[in-house]
């Protein structure tokens, strides 16, 4: 079994539980506060914070780090791959997603696949809405979804 790495990284959105095993990034999580008891990071941990602080100070828009999604099904794989290609500071919609992979009536399933992402903010799920121009879901809830795109518009207009 391998080994999970875990660290924290307080956001101007909230702050998130950093997961990894030496292979690669496992989950982000928006929590209430951090665990008590022992928890340590690793360099990917330790990468993952340096990324998220660059992307909440407008200096990254792409990530660049191992990801460990393999466990996953080919369809999730494909929508975050689809997700990870929409630009910064740009939304698309569950059905505008589901034309890019090639299934355009698997719009509800484009949605329950950025539900079950796990690695928000690195796969910008928060960038899909409802096709009316509506939030939609976010797993950390529509609050911080919109905080995250309203963030992306504001330092994408002070480049």
């Amino acid at each position: 079994m391998k080994s999970v790495y875990v660290d924290y990284y307080r956001s101007p959105v909230g702050l998130i539980k950093i997961s990894a095993t030496n292979e690669g990034l496992l989950s982000l999580i928006f929590v209430s506060k951090a665990e008590v008891g022992k928890w340590a990071g690793n360099r990917i941990t330790a990468e993952t914070v340096k990324q998220l602080d660059q992307y909440f100070k407008g200096k990254r828009e792409i990530f660049d780090l191992p990801l460990q999604i393999e466990g996953y099904s080919v369809f999730l794989q494909k929508v975050w791959q689809a997700l990870s290609k929409i630009p910064y500071a740009e939304t698309r919609s569950y059905s505008e997603v589901a034309a890019v992979i090639n299934n355009p009536a698997a719009v509800r399933a484009v949605g329950n696949a950025c539900g079950k992402n796990p690695l928000p903010i690195v796969i910008p799920c928060h960038r899909v809405l409802r096709k009316d121009g509506a939030l939609g879901g976010f797993s950390a809830g529509e609050g911080i979804k919109e905080k995250l795109l309203a963030l992306e518009k504001s330092l994408r207009q002070n480049d």
